[in-house]
Parts: C-alpha cells; structure tokens; sequence
C-alpha cells in the first residue's frame, strides 16, 4: 500500500503543475484571455500548495493539483457545460481536495483537543468545507457578474453544487481524521 506521503505523488502534483502551464500559454496564444487569466489562477493557487511540501502528505498536493487542472478544464474548454455529471463531479471532488487539505492545514494542531470528541471533528471539518463551498458559490456568481458571462446555470444548478460541495467536504472530514492520526503517530516514531 502507498503512503500518504510516497514521493510519486510529488512527481505526479509537479506534472501536473506542467500542464496547467501548458494550458495557460496555449490558452493565451489563441488570445483567449479571461481563460488565460482564470487557468493561471488555478496554477497559481495550486503552486502554493505544492511548494508547501513539509506542511502536508504528498497526496493532498496531488489530490489539489488534480482539482486544480479538473476545474481548469471544465472552465476554459466548457466541459462544466457538457451533458452529464461533470460539473457535480468536479464540485464534489474539488472541496474534497480544498477542505481536505485545508482541514490539516487549520484543525492539525489541535487534533489532541478533537481526538477526545471524533464527532466534533468531523462536524467542524465538514461545516468548514461546505462554507468554503458557499464562498465557490459566491466567486462563480461574481465571476458571471464580472465577466458577463453565464457561469451560474440555474437555482438548481447551485442547490446540486451544494449538495455536491457537501458530500466532498464529509468525505474529507472522514479521511482528514484518520489521516492525521496517522501522522502524528508517524511524528511520533521520528
């Protein structure tokens, strides 16, 4: 079984770092640029994770660069706007990646606090996911503002982000807990 922390996932975070730049030039040579604009941010905010190396497992700047790139995707080659589950999926998975890593980033320290209370734990991590989730929402109705452009489908579409969001961020609230038992033990034995 791999680790959280096998040296691969770096590799493979890094690659991905690679084509979000690749995307953001070819993006801008076709002259395209609020779509250059909008994959440089993901690159860039997907950077600091990656260059945060000591500060998280490996697999979550794997996990970030991938909702980074799924997400650039689905913004500058409309594949949110394709038939199927794309746009459901990629919310889903993204605040997957953001509250996961977010989480270890934030709660870590006080993880001998929670670990007497698991469901506090999970509660918390799960309401700071879907928060972050209802500030996604807010950039996307912004964007549309700002960018006069059809970002925002429908009420519904929003309500299923949501649901989306908040699946993703349980999930992460699950996986956060035994990860960073696992790491601290692991500290530990340093």
């Amino acid at each position: 079984m791999l680790s959280i922390n096998w040296k691969g996932y770096r590799f493979a975070a890094w690659m991905g770092q690679t084509l979000l730049g690749i995307a953001v030039l070819a993006t801008a040579i076709q002259g395209k640029w609020h779509d250059a604009i909008a994959l440089a941010l993901f690159l860039i905010v997907s950077f600091v994770f990656v260059v945060k190396d000591d500060k998280l497992p490996t697999l979550f700047d794997f996990l970030f660069v991938l909702a980074a790139l799924l997400n650039a995707g689905g913004w500058v080659w409309g594949w949110f706007y394709a038939p199927g589950p794309y746009d459901e999926l990629v919310h889903g998975f993204t605040m997957f990646a953001i509250t996961l890593a977010l989480s270890f980033f934030v709660y870590g320290p006080m993880l001998p606090i929670f670990r007497q209370h698991t469901l506090l734990y999970l509660v918390t991590i799960t309401s700071f996911g879907i928060a972050i989730g209802a500030l996604w929402e807010i950039a996307e109705w912004l964007a549309g503002k700002i960018l006069a452009t059809d970002v925002i489908g429908s009420v519904d579409d929003t309500v299923t982000d949501m649901i989306m969001d908040t699946l993703g961020s349980g999930l992460a609230a699950i996986i956060s807990l035994w990860v960073l038992r696992k790491w601290i033990d692991s500290k530990r034995k340093e």
